[in-house]
């Protein structure tokens, strides 16, 4: 009998990924998504083969009395809204989803039997952080997003501890890969640039370029997570990244020679850059694709972002304009 398993926003950027791993190992895969960010046609071919079902709701509205099946192999919780500039406008709307959708999902799934939860956390809770960042670093929630992802992970930290439920958290450092979202506003940079690639615009460069992020491609991180899962650990929390950061400026460069920068955002950090030693230590993962593999595979599917928006810097001032004025 196959297993089955929980994706929670499994039609999304991250989620998809998963489900497609899952799917190679033998699963047959549960997708909780309400398509609001995440896309049908990511998953199609698996729900078309009946080796996955899709259950279109919101992660907050979710029952339990909507699957048949009594146990669960694991769940991944990746369901939420990942744009980072937007929550400062909308903190609520973070919050509901983020918290209030991590608190159903917890509730929902406490009383069926399943070997292991693994939380979709984020690294940006350390805010401006000592490098490379460990687990034990202070955490700092600059702004909505990353209130919410860092509340989201002590609820599960706190439901392993007192329900004695079998949860563990990855901090995400900064993901990339084909299907990275692009419906959340202004935010992550590579569907920026490849919408700005399409219409031979210049890539906009946030402060000088310089500012290094330590990025995951997709593939390696949905093997982190399922190393988690398959690992006999509970309660803990994990950094993934590569340990390897890399300038955004490089990266740009890779990509094209027309370029124009834009005002340096207060609140971000100059540098992020993962301490990957824990997780290491307690499973066999480790990080495999190079950051020149990874943008030749994005570039390879780059019409993923032909209906994406188009930025110019005159719409980004205008998108983060409350950003400048609240985290001055």
């Amino acid at each position: 009998m196959k297993k089955t398993s929980i994706v929670t926003g499994g039609a999304g950027f991250i989620g998809s990924h998963m489900v497609d791993y899952l799917i190679s190992k033998g699963h047959f895969v549960i997708i909780i998504d309400n398509l609001s960010s995440g896309k049908k046609k990511n998953i199609q071919k698996h729900l078309k083969n009946k080796k996955a079902f899709l259950i279109n709701c919101q992660i907050e509205h979710f029952k339990i009395s909507q699957i048949r099946v009594k146990k669960i192999e694991f769940i991944f919780h990746f369901a939420g809204i990942g744009s980072i500039v937007p929550s400062i406008t909308d903190p609520k709307k973070y919050i509901k989803t983020n918290v209030t959708g991590t608190l159903n999902i917890l509730e929902q799934t406490k009383y069926i039997k399943y070997k292991k939860f693994v939380y979709a956390a984020s690294s940006s809770c350390y805010g401006i952080a000592k490098t490379p960042t460990s687990e034990h670093h202070r955490i700092s929630t600059v702004y909505p997003y990353s209130l919410s992802k860092f509340m989201g992970e002590q609820l599960c930290v706190h439901w392993n501890s007192v329900y004695k439920l079998p949860i563990c958290s990855i901090r995400i450092f900064n993901a990339y890969g084909s299907r990275i979202s692009f419906d959340g506003g202004y935010g992550a940079m590579f569907p920026v640039f490849m919408k700005q690639i399409l219409k031979k615009r210049p890539l906009t460069i946030v402060g000088d370029g310089k500012q290094k992020r330590d990025f995951i491609h997709v593939t390696d991180l949905v093997k982190a997570f399922y190393c988690v899962a398959k690992s006999k650990k509970i309660g803990e929390i994990y950094n993934v990244g590569t340990g390897k950061p890399i300038s955004v400026i490089k990266i740009a460069k890779i990509l094209s020679d027309k370029i124009e920068f834009i005002q340096k955002r207060p609140g971000e950090p100059d540098i992020t850059h993962a301490n990957i030693k824990k997780i290491t230590k307690h499973t066999k993962w480790r990080p495999k694709i190079n950051m020149q593999n990874g943008i030749k595979d994005m570039v390879k599917n780059i019409d993923n972002w032909k209906n994406a928006p188009i930025w110019n810097k005159h719409k980004i001032a205008r998108a983060t304009k409350k950003w400048f004025e609240y985290l001055k």
